[in-house]
């Protein structure tokens, strides 16, 4: 991205139960529809130009409560006025042309509002419990690669065609199409090498877990490199947990106290559920693969980009993701309603100026030497 472009942010619609920490710890959020009415018209009158509804299908691991994330995503496109909210699918529990369906009429009602995270799926049980089959990790990927493919061949076309293993289309048209040009966008996850090289062959945007500078880098490149091979281009998205408080200690106790209080056995049925995601990869770099116990109390590994202190610290770390590739930031907070509104009026203004300086800075030329 241009580092004139200012940043973007995210927030996880909390429409699961147990808020985004796995913790016994005092989370004041809720999961339900008129909490997350007033917080979505905060949010985007806080600076937040994106939402992402989570997708859990079957109570577990802390949630045992949740809405299912497409319906919930429309429910929230009607609360607000430009906030950007997406969805986050299966492949493998949708079809891609039912979806494509949803998603149209969704962006067509909110004015071009819609998106989709196309999740190839971690959760065994949530498939077998359906009878649906559980496919090993890189045809699960291979299969979403098709779903994308059918998405955006349906949005764009009017007799669209398509041909794979996994899915068949045949002259055929949906409308209204979509009023997002040229269609919706769409998201995506993973950390193996499949989920990078699926992000450069059909992805707009790759999300990553939670992950320090270097590691964060380390997959921005990767990911370029493939997409560079396709003469294609990716945004990148980058998961993170924010506490932000007047010192630097009183943030750290926060994570202490979160970390401290732990719900263990929901942390270990999660770690127990995630374990295969990275050991069923060639390359042993699929999603927590190498996650600690405090890392998975955030369930996607938030507490690493350890946008955690001042205000001023948390602009200086998101600065410097920013400049190694990052356009959006997805965050999570512990009380919602509190956290979104101290975020978009102490540390947002405190980004943007940082971003003003960076912007100038890149537009300065370096003095020549003598």
């Amino acid at each position: 991205m241009s580092l004139e472009e200012p940043l973007k942010f995210a927030y996880w619609v909390p429409n699961v139960s147990g808020g985004l920490v796995t913790s016994d710890i005092e989370q004041r959020t809720d999961w339900g529809y008129e909490y997350n009415k007033e917080l979505a018209v905060l949010a985007e009158n806080s600076g937040f130009e994106y939402a992402l509804s989570q997708v859990r299908y079957t109570a577990s691991y802390g949630a045992a409560y949740q809405h299912e994330s497409t319906g919930f995503s429309l429910a929230l496109l009607l609360a607000t006025q430009r906030l950007k909210v997406i969805a986050a699918v299966h492949p493998g529990l949708w079809h891609p042309g039912v979806l494509a369906k949803f998603i149209a009429s969704a962006d067509v009602i909110s004015g071009g509002r819609a998106a989709v995270n196309v999740v190839s799926g971690w959760f065994k049980g949530e498939f077998t419990g359906l009878g649906e089959p559980w496919l090993e990790h890189d045809e699960r990927y291979r299969r979403s690669e098709e779903f994308i493919r059918v998405l955006r061949e349906l949005w764009t076309n009017d007799h669209a065609e398509f041909r794979g293993d996994f899915y068949r289309i045949h002259d055929f048209d949906i409308k209204p199409k979509p009023v997002a040009a040229p269609h919706p966008e769409i998201f995506q996850g993973g950390n193996s090498t499949a989920a990078r090289k699926l992000a450069g062959s059909v992805s707009d945007w790759y999300f990553s877990n939670g992950k320090d500078f270097d590691g964060f880098s380390e997959q921005v490149s990767e990911v370029r490199g493939y997409a560079a091979s396709h003469a294609r281009t990716v945004r990148f998205g980058l998961n993170g947990f924010v506490i932000a408080r007047e010192s630097e200690s009183e943030a750290r106790a926060v994570l202490q106290e979160i970390v401290a209080k732990a719900n263990v056995e929901a942390v270990e049925g999660f770690r127990s559920a995630v374990a295969q995601a990275g050991k069923s990869t060639s390359d042993s770099k699929g999603m927590w693969a190498d996650s600690e116990f405090e890392d998975l109390v955030q369930y996607n590994d938030g507490f690493r980009t350890k946008l955690i202190g001042t205000p001023e610290q948390i602009a200086d770390r998101a600065i410097e993701y920013k400049k190694r590739g990052a356009s959006l930031l997805l965050l999570g907070f512990l009380h919602y309603l509190e956290d979104v509104e101290h975020f978009g009026k102490h540390v947002l203004p405190v980004i943007r100026a940082k971003e003003q300086d960076l912007a100038r800075g890149a537009a300065t030329p370096e003095p020549l030497g003598v």
